[in-house]
C-alpha cells in the first residue's frame, strides 16, 4: 500500500453492505447486538478494546441494545465498565450468553490480536445462522519464537471470516494477509483498533499520583518498556508455565531494544524542561522499568524521572495521559489511547509484536513507527523523540491529523449502523 487512499479505495464501503442486513435494518422491536470481546486483564491495551467500541457503539448506535460478553472482566475492570457503561449487560454466566444467542440480531467480534472468540463465533453462526462481523483485528496474529517462521491462515479463521457480513482490519497488513489467504467476506476494509475511541478517565487518581510526584500538566512525557514477548509466567492470575525460549529471546534484546528508550529520556531532561514518568502498559512492566530504564540512568537524571511502582487500569493510565506532553516506547495500545484523545506517541514494534504497529502507518503516522529490528529506524529514535518534546505544539498538531483520519473511518465504520438501528 503506497498510501491510504488507495487503500481505502480496494474494497466496497461497509455502509452498503450493512444497509442489507435484515436483522439491523427491521424498524419493529429495539434491536440487539452482542459484543465479543474483553479478551484479559493484565494489559490495559486489553482492557481498552472494549470500552472503545462500547463508546462507539453508544455514540452511533444509541438506541440499540448492546450486551457484552466477555472472557475476563476480573481485577477491578467490570467495575470500571458499569461505571462509564451502566446500561451495557455483562453476560456472565453460560445461560445469559445462550439466551443472547436467541434474542440478540447480531454478534460484533470486538478489536483483538487475532479472531480471538473463534469458538464463540462459530457457535454462533452454527447455532444462530444470524449475522455477525468483525471489527478491527490483526490476523493471524501470530506469535512466534522465530520471527522468520511462516505464517499461515487457520482454516476455520479463513471460513469465519468470509462469512462474516464483514471482516475489518486493524492494519493494511492484515488486510493483505486475509485476502492473498482466502478470505472473501463480501466487504473487507481497513478499520482502527477499538481502543482508540477509549474516552475513559480517573482524574482523582491520576492527579494525586501526578501531585505526589511533582508531575505537572503538559510538563512531562511518559515512556513504556517491552520485552519481546510478555513474560506471562510472571503474573500469578495468569497461572502460565515458564518458556525458556521465550525468556531466552526476552533476555538476548533486552539492551538492545530498550537502550534506545534509556537514551531518549537523557536526552529529554538534559536538554528540555521536561520530567519523565516511566509506566506500564502491563503487569510485567512494572518491575521492567525499573531494571532496564530508571536504575540504569546516569545520576544526573534520576531526580527528574518517576517510575510507577504498580499497575494501574485504563481510567487511570488515560487520564494520566491527556495531561502530558506525548508518550513514547516499545508498546501499541498505550500509543493508540493517546493518539485517540489527541496526544503524541511514538510506536516502537518487532517482529514478534506481530504487524499491529503498522496501523501508524495507515493512519498516517508513519513517521512515528520505528522497527527495531531495523538499525536506521534505531538510529532516528531519540531524534524524533527530542523533537517531540522540545515542540510539543507542532507534535500535537501532527497527533490531531492522526486523530481526524481514526474518527473519520470510525464514522465509516458505523454510519450505517447508526441509520438503520
Amino acid at each position: 500500500m503506497t498510501n491510504r487512499r488507495e487503500f481505502l479505495k480496494q474494497t466496497p464501503s461497509l455502509m452498503g453492505l450493512l444497509m442489507s442486513i435484515p436483522a439491523l435494518a427491521q424498524p419493529a422491536a429495539r434491536k440487539s447486538i452482542v459484543l465479543r470481546s474483553s479478551w484479559q486483564t493484565v494489559n490495559i491495551g486489553d482492557i481498552g478494546h472494549t470500552p472503545g467500541v462500547l463508546a462507539l457503539l453508544e455514540k452511533y448506535l444509541p438506541d440499540v441494545e448492546v450486551r457484552l460478553w466477555p472472557s475476563s472482566v476480573d481485577n477491578g475492570v467490570e467495575e470500571l465498565l458499569r461505571r462509564r457503561f451502566p446500561k451495557v449487560a455483562i453476560l456472565r454466566t453460560p445461560d445469559e450468553q445462550a439466551r443472547a444467542l436467541k434474542e440478540c440480531a447480531f454478534m460484533l467480534h470486538g478489536s483483538g490480536p487475532s479472531l480471538v472468540a473463534r469458538k464463540d463465533v462459530e457457535r454462533w453462526h452454527n447455532e444462530t445462522g444470524k449475522p455477525y462481523g468483525i471489527y478491527g483485528i490483526t490476523f493471524p496474529g501470530v506469535y512466534s519464537p522465530d520471527p522468520n517462521a511462516s505464517v499461515t491462515a487457520n482454516p476455520l479463521d479463513v471460513e469465519l471470516l468470509s462469512n462474516a457480513s464483514f471482516a475489518l482490519f486493524r492494519d493494511s497488513v492484515s488486510l493483505s494477509f486475509a485476502k492473498s489467504n482466502g478470505v472473501t467476506s463480501p466487504v473487507m476494509e481497513f478499520c482502527p483498533d477499538g481502543a482508540f475511541a477509549v474516552d475513559l478517565q480517573n482524574d482523582q487518581a491520576a492527579l494525586a499520583f501526578m501531585k505526589q510526584h511533582g508531575l505537572e500538566d503538559g510538563k512531562f512525557m511518559c515512556v513504556i518498556p517491552r520485552n519481546r514477548f510478555t513474560p506471562y509466567w510472571e503474573i500469578p492470575s495468569k497461572k502460565t508455565p515458564f518458556d525458556a525460549t521465550r525468556d531466552a529471546r526476552n533476555q538476548a534484546m533486552k539492551e538492545h531494544d530498550n537502550a534506545p528508550l534509556r537514551e531518549a529520556m537523557v536526552a529529554i531532561v538534559r536538554q528540555t524542561p521536561m520530567n519523565i514518568l516511566i509506566c506500564p502498559e502491563d503487569e510485567t512492566q512494572v518491575k521492567l522499568g525499573r531494571e532496564i530504564l530508571f536504575d540504569k540512568l546516569p545520576d544526573d537524571v534520576k531526580p527528574r524521572v518517576v517510575w510507577r511502582d504498580r499497575y494501574w487500569l485504563t481510567d487511570e493510565a488515560v487520564s494520566t495521559y491527556r495531561r502530558s506532553a506525548g508518550l513514547f516506547g516499545l508498546e501499541m495500545h498505550s500509543p493508540i489511547m493517546c493518539i485517540g484523545n489527541g496526544i503524541p506517541a511514538v510506536v516502537g514494534r518487532f517482529a514478534e509484536q506481530t504487524s499491529k504497529g503498522f496501523m501508524w502507518r495507515d493512519i498516517g503516522l508513519g513517521d512515528w513507527l520505528f522497527d527495531m529490528d531495523n538499525e536506521q529506524d534505531v538510529s532516528r529514535y531519540v531524534p524524533t523523540v527530542l523533537a517531540m518534546a522540545k515542540d510539543p505544539k507542532a507534535a500535537r498538531a501532527k497527533a490531531a491529523q492522526g486523530r481526524r483520519f481514526v474518527e473519520q473511518r470510525q464514522r465509516e465504520t458505523m454510519g450505517l449502523l447508526k441509520k438503520t438501528a
